[in-house]
């Protein structure tokens, strides 16, 4: 009897160690289980959720030319692919040389511009994209003598108000030496009241850099 008791107490604890050990199981299965799961949920919205927009004009931006031209053509408005390749890649370059985010110089020359459709007093053949020095009939704007120096201008001029630091190339903004002081409107919504009079043009532009931001 004595050995069957013995015998019967040895049984039943194999029996609730291995039982034990099931329960271990399933809970280390679960765990691998829920960390498989949580880590497809973060892929997945890494993937859907685009980055914040920049609110300082200074800086480096997040997209290159590839991504400018997809977003310019999602709008389905006409324009010459070479032409297009061609300013996004000066968009980048002349950008990177002033320290200036090129995310934010194109988002405003869409602004400016309408995507390029003009329809204002400032004509394509003016290589004008930032409405430089449009006042009037009499004072259409500023021309340039080609599409890069255009995208200088543009970016001395958006210097101008972003930064007190002088500028790295020659100048050839006509109306940089009337922003002053310099830097005084360092933030995308420091350009309202200052750049444009439209109370929204902030806004605006931080709309237009949610829209770009969809195509990384």
């Amino acid at each position: 009897m004595r050995r069957g008791c013995f015998y019967f107490s040895d049984a039943s604890k194999i029996f609730h160690k291995k039982t034990d050990i099931s329960r271990m199981n399933k809970k280390i299965i679960f765990s691998v289980y829920a960390v498989f799961l949580l880590c497809i949920f973060f892929c997945f919205s890494c993937k859907s959720v685009p980055p914040a927009v920049p609110q300082y004009i200074m800086g480096e931006g997040k997209l290159r030319e590839k991504h400018f031209i997809a977003f310019f053509k999602s709008q389905n408005i006409p324009f010459d692919a070479q032409d297009l390749q061609a300013l996004a890649e000066f968009y980048i370059s002349e950008s990177r040389i002033e320290g200036i985010n090129a995310d934010v110089a194109f988002a405003q020359m869409c602004l400016e511009t309408g995507f390029l459709q003009f329809g204002g007093l400032v004509t394509r053949e003016m290589n004008n994209f930032c409405g430089l020095g449009s006042i009037g009939a009499d004072q259409p704007g500023e021309v340039f003598d080609s599409v890069q120096l255009g995208v200088r201008a543009h970016i001395q001029h958006l210097k101008a108000y972003a930064s007190p630091a002088p500028l790295v190339m020659e100048v050839i903004d006509p109306r940089y030496k009337y922003v002053n002081p310099k830097g005084k409107a360092p933030t995308i919504y420091g350009l309202t009241k200052t750049w444009a009079q439209d109370p929204d043009y902030g806004k605006k532009l931080e709309n237009l850099l949610h829209r770009m931001y969809k195509h990384l």
